[in-house]
């Protein structure tokens, strides 16, 4: 289907609602590729192709609402399911804050052309998937130490999306993305250690070199042999640069509106408060180019907007699409998201943390005995407290340098204290959805040995 297509068929879904009683609707219709290709011990392990649509409709009767969706377009489909959508709305509960926007908040232009979604290059065959897959795991091998690679993986995909809604709001566009991962191992037996690397782009010609991704895969796995647990106490942890936007999205989860409104964050009632050091920044812009996290409208078709979540540390603002903003009495920041298959809910676009001035090995030499953390595994998070506790690997680092790999670990400590401690490094990758440095966290206990 073409956009226009895509366009009529959110149209039809409508219509056919509003024929048969509903109040209000709106639809989203989702056109989707995508190609993946494994391979294994220099041969094929796995191919993969989809190709389909899918489509959703919610619907309002009064301050009722339903949602339903399908993937047949067929026009007996579109009136089953509108009479279906319908029938549930009017036995479903009264929600005062259900609805649809404004019509005259909802965006009015966009220029998509400047958000670079789409890479119009030609799709990728399966042979040029397995031939960069290959060129991967052939350079993990080249590592001495490393003594297979689990998988090696290369995808492509595209789609095109569209939203209409009976306020007046339609309007779409398309994406694309390309990948390459590979996960190597490392010595034998019980000693066997594994570790990873991969890239994931809009365009293709972004895209890390597969040689880089399978040799920086496999060094990281030759790292990690001779692993062992660490001593217990409290100690430093530094959060790698890899993992450390998983701290941030703590954050972020604590700030979403829906939490907020159900009472369960442990940043409620902390607005205005400083929550970061004075120093720190948490920037959301949803319109940087060449970024998955990047679009012009939400799912309820307001236009999104660059904003300060934290300025000087200080906590400014919630995510909020419509429905937690009127919750909480205050006025959605354009953050819905939504499926084919539900209501829309908020969530964050692009998010940056600002470094700091010092370097990653900076940091280790300054914390002198600790943890530097690369991997983690299983979370124990207290919404309403906030108390953390994660499973993690990593390098043990004594007198500022690292001393040896260790795993099998617990860390553990308060996201409050955590975050008013931070101190991060310079070297966030500016092309993610999530920009965060690698943070050091003076205080957190550990337990190992």
């Amino acid at each position: 289907m073409t956009p226009s297509d895509l366009n009529n068929l959110s149209h039809s879904l409508i219509k056919e609602a509003l024929a048969v009683g509903a109040d209000s609707a709106d639809a989203i219709a989702i056109q989707g590729t995508s190609v993946s290709v494994d391979v294994r011990n220099g041969a094929l392990e796995q191919a993969e192709r989809s190709e389909g649509i899918d489509f959703g409709l919610r619907v309002f009767v009064g301050q009722k609402q339903a949602s339903v969706s399908s993937s047949d377009t067929s026009i007996d489909i579109i009136k089953e399911m509108s009479i279906r959508a319908v029938a549930m709305a009017n036995e479903a509960p009264e929600d005062p804050y259900a609805g649809l926007a404004d019509a005259t908040d909802l965006i009015t232009a966009w220029d998509i052309e400047a958000l670079q979604l789409f890479d119009n290059t030609h799709e990728p065959t399966a042979k040029d998937l397995q031939d960069d897959a290959l060129m991967a795991e052939c350079a993990a091998m080249k590592i001495k130490g490393v003594t297979q690679v689990q998988q090696a993986t290369c995808a492509y995909g595209t789609h095109q999306i569209w939203l209409a809604a009976s306020n007046g709001f339609s309007g779409g566009y398309g994406r694309t993305d390309r990948a390459t991962s590979c996960v190597a191992i490392a010595g034998s037996g019980a000693g066997m250690e594994r570790d990873y690397s991969g890239d994931s782009r809009i365009f293709q010609n972004d895209l890390r070199c597969s040689n880089e991704i399978g040799r920086e895969a496999g060094k990281r796995a030759v790292e990690r042999i001779g692993a062992r647990k660490p001593p217990t106490g409290t100690f430093p942890v530094l959060f790698d640069e890899r993992i450390s936007s998983s701290l941030i999205s703590h954050l972020l989860a604590a700030a979403n509106g829906s939490a907020v409104a159900r009472g369960a964050s442990w940043l409620r009632g902390k607005l205005g408060t400083q929550i970061l050091p004075k120093e720190l920044n948490l920037i959301e812009d949803p319109h940087r180019p060449r970024t998955s996290g990047t679009r012009p409208f939400d799912a309820e078709g307001l236009p999104t907007q660059r904003r300060a979540i934290i300025e000087n540390g200080v906590l400014l603002g919630w995510t909020l699409d419509l429905a937690s903003a009127r919750k909480l009495d205050m006025t959605s920041t354009a953050n819905a998201a939504r499926g084919t298959g539900g209501t829309p809910g908020p969530t964050n676009w692009n998010v940056s943390l600002n470094g700091g001035t010092a370097s990653r090995d900076d940091l280790i030499s300054d914390m002198g005995t600790g943890l530097l953390v690369t991997s983690m595994i299983g979370s124990t998070i207290n919404p309403n407290t906030g108390d953390y506790s994660r499973g993690a690997a990593g390098f043990w680092v004594e007198n500022g340098a690292i001393s040896y790999p260790v795993n099998e670990c617990t860390i553990a400590g308060e996201l409050p204290k955590m975050m008013l401690g931070i101190i991060p490094a310079n070297d966030g990758r500016t092309h993610l959805s999530r920009v965060v440095p690698s943070l050091l966290i003076p205080r957190m206990s550990v337990a190992g040995n």
